[in-house]
């Protein structure tokens, strides 16, 4: 959250690659790339980097980057706005009081003037006129106007004034835009990074829509009363499938709960229990005494759980909720399960047992069940089974389940009670993944109504007092590890051990933050000053800025001194870790390395660094493996394997290697302290994925990592100072991610009010959080304003995705363009196929544009690759195919799994009829216009404008402004687009604000299947989206065609929902048959709108050249070499 009085876009100087003004941008980055250009510069020479294509021309005569122009410029950009104004600061400061006391502006009472010239900006906000000018008093919209928003030109120094004004009043303060179009914003609630509403250039687009006579005559004609649609005609009543989609939670229970209707049914039904429950005894009892079973029984008994056996199993008989705690490798996920199953069976009630233990991963859930099979000596699917999304192995002797925790949340939608469930065990509790503490609310609510019901917790960390005060102080068990000794080595230990220089960072510290000052001066003792451009740190940082290097480490040697002094905690020094793993491999023994780094970049960096070494890199002596969770390897089964005698293994991996991957021969772990972990920005409704320090929890699992099999080492490769200041334990996921998947199981479980129901979790998600997920259900049609689930919305609850991506599904049911939709959401769901080349990404990216051909899309593009896979399996060329254009086949083979299972889930939901076959839900699946529709429908509202910059186009969006396309769409660099406007699924900030998985879109598909359509203000024809950011203007006699027809679609739409069964290619062709005439309009193009400034984009090889243009007041972007620069926004 921001803090009071601290806006993003206070001006900073300098900074690495923060070039403010368009700059050269050649050679090793120009004025404009790494020192930092002074001032916001727009329409910049492009120049890129060593091997970037120089950007095109600024339009609009715009010369930042000549002197005199710019003085010029600037002269004029002052006199067009007059000179700064006086701040009244006694005047000001009484306002602001009143704003921070709830009262609003204040009015001419406030020395001696008012307000002048003040108006409602529309959003609760009270805007400022000129202080003291004896006009009347400031307008009030509502009771309580919660912000001020101040146009008036005060100038720098002015608005500082403002903002420390405010800042001492308790309100928080923000200024918008550059320039002449500066606003500044005092409010009493935290204020997002941009706002649409103030941004006068971009923060609203207009569009004319045109329709030609004859195209209007057409569609009248389709729309007349004569159509074989009516609104509101009587439909077919709805399928069985379709009732119990919409039934009541709970309204669906299973044999095990019916009751029976006499005495004498009941007794024989015990007594069929009380046979079953023998079998089973006397089957297990069989199994005991097989050789094999007897052999698996000795390696249980070696495990530290089995000594604890007795101890556990009176915990859980004597306590409703048992809290077990245990180091990796304890035995209590195959052991605890098999313990009580194995007492339940012995004690003659194996019949009235059913146990089920939820795993947070897939893999985890089929391996542990195949584990707890083999050692009771059966294959899986007998007494011990498992299900997950897509699979399920369990038969009717099944007493033991294995699952994903999504299994048993959507088991809860049908069986709210558990019914028939002895034991619920929830494995891996302190990862706290979201469903996992949705599933402890639910649980801890049932426990009440269930007192037979026994719910075990398992953690693998020490936090189990967190669990046990949430389920009121609830019992705990300890299970002691078993692992080898590991020696700890800090960065301090790891210098004086290995001798390893670290070299002085100032150089490449000369843009030490994204934004910031430009490395700022030496103090004497190497490092750098402490600016305001680094003042917003993580505490863990902080701690080490304040520390003093040489009074801390004094008893260390002095080379080790001096490269703590130069050590960044910023920054990941590639160098270091590579002499680390050198070392490694040419001083320590025997033994696999294991390197954790933050991401991909960092992998593949790392591993070129290992090839330039000389005993690390001999491919004889030294396997570099890298491991990454989005990049399948074909040295998968090597990294796994042990390798040949005199050959060291050397993994490079992300975090996934900690918990989800177990490297048996592991002796040596590289830990760099760091992971990319997504956080979410509520205020500014944006997902961020950032390298950020590990918990020590975290930290303690990569240590565990190297004492598996032997003793091992850790090299920590950051400071003692550093580790004791991390947290103890990862944020929940719950805090960190968007909230609406959550929320529409909520309701759809009906737990009551959403914001109600999630202030009862272990750490509540912040209210606005949960305030933008319903606000986003109820957007696409899931919710009502009054937060009841639609008939839209229990569908989609039904199909386990992200809520847009299900509805992208149901339309393409609707429309028939079922199979491409499948395929879509099937590797949205999943993961891109697409994989990442070590030294091939030109031909990887050109590969992709080649799928998208000129659909700028690449959804289409995923959809070509498939559908290109499929082909080549069917002549057995499948491998050469995913070679040759870098995909990946275990990803593939997933997709079409998941359509398939889709397709089951459709089928439920009674949009898809098996009977009729999958071609005829997709006839229209070559229909490129449709299929973008169908996509617009489900990704909207993630729409994002186009506009030409000079010989470049840039992006907009609503909550963001200027956002980037990210480099692996085959919509970056595009040399040109045809419509206004794409529809993306993912927006993400790392260095920037990128936009992935994007499809260009027309104006008539967001008519017709965007939002709801908002009247224009008085006085135009036309309608608005998004609030008002999206307008098209229109002839009042297109408008009132698009407007009737947009309202036969949604009723149409409306019944279909209602009953999923209603052909609407039969009951609304003509509805259909007008849409489509629309959508493939010619009238569909539409060139997005210039700029009015801007320099070309540079090429990718060394980075973009180019500047920002800006209308008349350029916001300045210069890339140069290597690095960004970014201006503001004028």
């Amino acid at each position: 959250m921001m803090r009071r009085g601290r806006g993003p876009n206070r001006q900073r100087r300098g900074g690495r690659g923060s070039g403010r003004g368009g700059g050269s941008g050649g050679g090793e980055g120009g004025r404009g790339g790494e020192e930092g250009g002074r001032g916001g510069g727009g329409g910049g020479r492009g120049g890129g980097g060593r091997s970037g294509r120089g950007g095109g021309g600024g339009g609009g005569e715009q010369r930042w980057w000549d002197p005199a122009w710019r003085a010029q410029r600037l002269a004029a950009m002052g006199k067009e706005r007059g000179p700064a104004k006086q701040v009244d600061g006694a005047a000001w400061a009484a306002r602001f009081r009143k704003l921070a006391a709830g009262g609003g502006a204040v009015g001419s009472g406030a020395a001696g003037g008012g307000a002048g010239g003040s108006g409602a900006s529309g959003n609760g906000a009270v805007e400022s006129g000129s202080m003291g000018s004896g006009a009347a008093g400031a307008q009030q919209v509502g009771s309580l106007p919660e912000e001020i928003v101040i146009r008036e030109n005060y100038g720098r120094e002015g608005t500082e004034q403002l903002q420390v004004l405010a800042e001492q009043a308790g309100l928080y303060f923000q200024t918008y835009g550059k320039g002449t179009g500066t606003v500044a914003v005092a409010s009493r609630v935290p204020l997002p990074s941009y706002r649409a509403d103030l941004d006068d250039r971009h923060g609203r687009s207009e569009r004319q829509i045109t329709v030609s006579s004859d195209l209007h005559q057409h569609v009248s004609n389709l729309l007349a009363p004569s159509s074989s649609f009516a609104p509101g005609a009587p439909t077919p009543a709805p399928p069985a499938a379709s009732a119990a989609a919409g039934a009541a939670p709970g309204a669906q229970r299973g044999a095990s709960v019916a009751a029976t209707p006499s005495q004498f049914a009941a007794s024989a039904a015990a007594n069929a229990l009380r046979i079953q429950s023998e079998a089973l005894r006397a089957e297990q009892n069989r199994r005991k005494s097989s050789p094999a079973v007897q052999a698996m029984m000795a390696q249980r008994q070696r495990l530290p759980a089995f000594k604890q056996r007795e101890e556990l199993l009176r915990a859980v008989q004597q306590s409703q909720v048992l809290v077990v705690s245990g180091e990796t490798g304890c035995g209590k996920t195959t052991q605890l399960p098999q313990f009580i199953l194995e007492s339940e069976i012995d004690a003659g009630r194996g019949a009235q047992t059913m146990i089920i233990c939820t795993q947070p991963r897939r893999i985890s859930a089929t391996s542990v069940a195949g584990r707890v099979a083999a050692e009771r000596g059966e294959d899986v699917g007998g007494s011990v089974g498992y299900q997950i999304r897509m699979e399920s192995r369990r038969g009717p002797n099944t007493r033991l389940l294995f699952c994903t925790t999504g299994v048993l949340l959507r088991r809860l939608v049908q069986e709210p009670d558990l019914a028939g469930v002895s034991h619920v065990m929830v494995d891996e509790i302190h990862e706290r993944g979201m469903n996992e503490d949705f599933l402890l609310i639910i649980l801890r609510d049932l426990l009440p109504r269930r007192p037979d019901l026994r719910l075990v917790l398992m953690s693998a960390t020490i936090n189990a007092e967190l669990f046990s005060e949430y389920f009121n102080k609830a019992p705990m068990a300890h299970i002691p590890g078993f692992t080898h000794p590991v020696e700890q080595l800090f960065l301090e230990h790891v210098l004086e051990r290995t001798r390893i220089p670290i070299r002085d960072q100032g150089q490449q510290g000369r843009g030490f933050s994204r934004g910031g000052g430009g490395g700022g001066r030496g103090n004497g003792r190497g490092r750098r000053e402490r600016t305001a451009s680094v003042a917003k740190k993580d505490p863990v940082s902080d701690a080490w800025e304040d520390l003093d290097v040489w009074s801390h480490y004094s008893a260390f040697s002095r080379p080790t001194q001096e490269s703590l002094n130069t050590w960044s905690p910023d920054k990941l020094d590639i160098d270091l870790v590579a002499s680390v793993v050198e070392h490694i491999c040419r001083n320590e023994a025997e033994g696999a390395v294991l390197v954790f780094l933050t991401g991909w970049d960092e992998i593949s960096k790392l591993l070129e660094a290992l090839k330039g070494m000389p005993v690390a890199g001999q491919p004889s002596k030294v396997l570099l493996l890298p491991l990454h969770g989005s990049m399948p390897t074909i040295h998968q089964k090597e990294i796994f394997n042990r390798p040949p005698p005199g050959v060291r293994k050397v993994v490079l991996a992300t975090n996934i290697a900690e918990t989800s991957i177990t490297i048996d021969d592991v002796v040596y772990v590289v830990d760099c302290g760091k992971a990319k972990e997504t956080s979410y920005d509520a205020l500014n409704k944006l997902a961020c994925l950032l390298p950020s320090w590990v918990s020590k929890a975290s930290a303690h699992q990569r240590r565990g990592r190297a004492g598996r099999v032997q003793p091992g080492v850790c090299f920590h490769l950051y400071p003692k100072v550093v580790y004791d200041s991390l947290l103890e334990f990862q944020l929940p996921e719950i805090l960190r991610t968007p909230l609406q998947e959550l929320c529409l199981q909520i309701k759809h479980l009906g737990l009551g009010h959403v914001q109600s129901f999630l202030s009862k979790a272990m750490q509540p998600p912040e209210p606005l959080a949960v305030q933008n997920a319903v606000q986003l259900l109820e957007t696409i049609g899931a919710l009502t304003p009054d937060e009841q689930l639609t008939s839209l919305g229990c569908h989609l609850a039904a199909l386990p995705v992200e809520p847009r991506i299900g509805k992208m599904l149901i339309f393409g049911a609707i429309f028939n363009c079922l199979a491409p939709a499948l395929t879509i959401a099937a590797s949205l769901a999943y993961r891109d196929p697409f994989v990442l080349p070590l030294d091939k990404k030109e031909m990887a990216d050109a590969a992709k544009k080649e799928f998208a051909k000129e659909s700028r899309s690449d959804h289409i593009a995923l959809l070509n690759a498939f559908e290109g896979w499929r082909a080549a399996k069917m002549q057995r060329q499948e491998r050469d195919y995913c070679w040759d254009n870098f995909l990946s086949a275990p990803v593939l083979q997933m997709v079409a799994d998941m359509r398939g299972q889709f397709l089951l889930l459709l089928s439920d939901i009674g949009f898809y009829d098996p009977r009729v076959g999958l071609n005829e839900y997709s006839k229209l699946a070559s229909d490129q216009e449709m299929l973008s529709a169908v996509i617009c429908a489900g990704l909207y509202p993630s729409v994002a404008q186009i506009r030409r910059q000079g010989k470049r186009f840039v992006f907009f969006t609503k909550d963001d402004g200027r956002v980037e396309m990210h480099p692996s769409s085959v919509n970056a660099f595009c040399p040109s687009f045809s419509r206004p406007c794409l529809v993306y699924n993912e927006k993400v900030k790392t260095s920037d604000i990128f936009l992935r998985d994007s499809t260009m879109v027309s104006d008539f598909a967001l008519l017709m299947f965007g939002g709801n359509l908002e009247p224009a203000p008085a006085g135009r024809t036309g309608f608005d989206m998004l609030g008002g950011y999206l307008h098209f203007s229109a002839s009042a006699q297109t408008a009132k065609l698009v407007q009737d027809l947009r309202q036969q679609l949604d009723s149409l739409l409306r019944d279909k929902i209602e009953n999923p069964s209603l052909d609407v290619h039969a009951q609304g062709e003509r509805v259909v048959a007008a849409v489509r005439s629309l959508l493939s309009s010619p009238h569909a193009d539409s060139l997005p709108p210039a700029e009015s400034g801007g320099g070309g984009g540079g090429g990718r090889g060394g980075g973009r050249g180019g500047g920002r243009g800006g209308g008349r007041h350029g916001g300045g972007r210069g890339h140069g070499h290597g690095h960004r620069g970014r201006g503001g926004r004028h």
